[in-house]
Parts: structure tokens; sequence; C-alpha cells
């Protein structure tokens, strides 16, 4: 088998009567197939294309495949775009962690110029289109997992196959939940959040808005505006550009070959998320704040892996 980048996704499945046609009948002739492709069979795409020689920043054409779920009886699917996420990428290059030069060996600038370009008159004529995919290398963004429950979560135990090296399947882990309850969750979150930002601020008013106020000055964002609230805000609204009746999973994806399996079968991040939300509304800053750090230093630990010779 091999290796694929290590990243960690977040997928939403729409019902086929999401879909307008014929997009909604290519789906479904498309779901009746015996050769669906695998979880991975996307990544080993890409990897092919970007080893090719020249090499492809961007993908000729839009992607026809899909994954699918069955969800009471409804079949779901989730379309790659691997097109459109490939463009999107693009506009993430400059927080990459690796030097220039690498990136401009693996990514030509040039190349990288005329994506951008080609993305631009795609977007004028698509201005509505968004994907139903999100990836993060090396991690797993908190953020991601304050949209499930410990009890959605499913582990699969590695499976080995045959003697030689790379054979077998991978550990796997994986959450799902109904868009309705996601949706629920990451709102709950916010607000929690937000709430809890409020009440510090009135409690210890920064000197800067005292400040400020002396001066007569608008005030700037409020502490409810912080990091972790703006990053629920954004997943929030992606959500919102999906059927209510639709799926979302959060797949561990490539991240199983760089955490052991005793790490995985260990993890109970979304638990430890909600029980940090929990401890936050309740008023035990203490507590959220020790959940909170305890949780991105361990993914912080992952993704310093990525520097490993």
């Amino acid at each position: 088998m091999s290796k694929v980048p290590y990243a960690a996704y977040l997928r939403v499945y729409e019902p086929l009567g999401a879909f307008p046609e014929p997009e909604r009948s290519h789906w479904a002739r498309y779901a009746e197939r015996g050769d669906l492709p695998g979880p991975q069979e996307e990544l080993r795409r890409s990897i092919r294309e970007l080893i090719a020689v020249p090499g492809r920043v961007v993908p000729p054409k839009e992607s026809a495949d899909a994954f699918v779920a069955v969800v009471d009886g409804v079949v779901c699917v989730c379309p790659w775009r691997t097109r459109l996420r490939s463009w999107e990428a693009l506009g993430e290059v400059g927080h990459w962690l690796m030097p220039q030069s690498v990136l401009d060996e693996a990514l030509p600038p040039q190349a990288r110029e005329r994506a951008v370009e080609e993305y631009g008159r795609w977007r004028e004529r698509n201005p509505d289109a968004r994907p139903w995919i999100r990836s993060a290398l090396w991690h797993v963004p908190v953020r991601w997992f304050a949209l499930f429950a410990d009890e959605e979560r499913e582990f699969t135990a590695a499976e080995p196959v045959g003697e030689g090296p790379g054979e077998g399947r991978p550990a796997a882990l994986r959450y799902r939940t109904p868009m309705v309850r996601a949706r629920q969750r990451v709102a709950r979150g916010l607000r929690t959040v937000r709430d809890a930002a409020r009440q510090a601020a009135d409690e210890a008013p920064s000197e800067v808005g005292a400040q400020q106020e002396e001066r007569g000055a608008s005030p700037g964002p409020g502490p409810e505006d912080g990091p972790l609230a703006a990053a629920l805000t954004d997943v929030g609204r992606w959500l919102e550009e999906f059927h209510p009746r639709s799926l979302v999973e959060l797949d561990y994806g490539g991240l199983v070959y760089t955490i052991t399996e005793e790490q995985l079968a260990a993890d109970r991040s979304a638990a430890e998320v909600a029980a940090g939300l929990s401890a936050l509304a309740e008023g035990d800053l203490e507590r959220a704040g020790r959940l909170y750090e305890e949780l991105t230093e361990r993914w912080m630990t992952v993704r310093e892996r990525q520097f490993a010779n």
C-alpha cells in the first residue's frame, strides 16, 4: 500500500434530492456501481498528478467521483470536487511549513500563477460553488470536534493481511452525525464561547478598552470575536450551505499513518472538547482552559512530526 499525505477530512454527504439535474441522475447511476473508490483513492490519484512530469498543480478537469453513504435508506453523496479544492488550496500555500525552495520545486511558481488565473476566470462563472470536503494537514482542527459527540465515534482496529511491509488495512477513526445535530452543536458551542468571553470582559475590562473609552474612540472587535469564535463561525456558515438532511463526517484519513493504533484507540478528542465547552458554560474557566491546553498540545505534538526525518 502506498503511503498517503497525512491529512484529516471533514465531509458532507448530501441526499440525491439536493442535486439539480442532470447531476442528480449522474450520482444516482454512480452510486449503483460495484467498484466505488475507497476513502484513500482520491489521495492516491492526487499524488500521481503531482509526481507526473511535468507535474500538475491542478487537475485539468473536475473529478466525476464521489464518496457514497446510505443514511436511513437514503443514498447520500459527497462529491470530491478535487479541482476546486486544489485551486482553493493554492490560497493557503503561504501557510505551508516548508522552505520556499522546496515549495517551488514541488509547485513551480509559473504553474501556480497560471492556476490562480484559471481559478479567477472559473470563479466568475461559478460564484456560488463550494466544496463538500475540507482537509487539514497533520492534525484535526479543534473546531471540527465541536460538531460531534463521543458516542458517534467509530474506531476500527487494523487488519494485517500477509507478511509484506505495508500490507493489510490500517486502523481507522471517524465520526458521523446528522447535519441537524452538527449545526446545533456548533451553534451551542459558539454561544458558549461568546458568553464566556463577554463575562470575562465584564469582570476584567481591558486597559485598552478603558483607554479607548477615555478618548471617545469606537471600540474594536469584542472578545467574543476571538479566534475560537471565528473558527466556529466559519465552520457553521459552511454547514449552512448544505441540505438539512445531510450527513457530516470527520475522518482521520492519512493521520492513521502517523498516530499509533494504541493512541488512536485511546483518542477521545470530541469528548474532551464537549467537556471543555461544558466547563466553560458552567463558569469553570480553569478546567476549560486546562482541557483546551491539553488537547491542543497533544495535536501540536502530532503536527510537529512533519519535521521529522
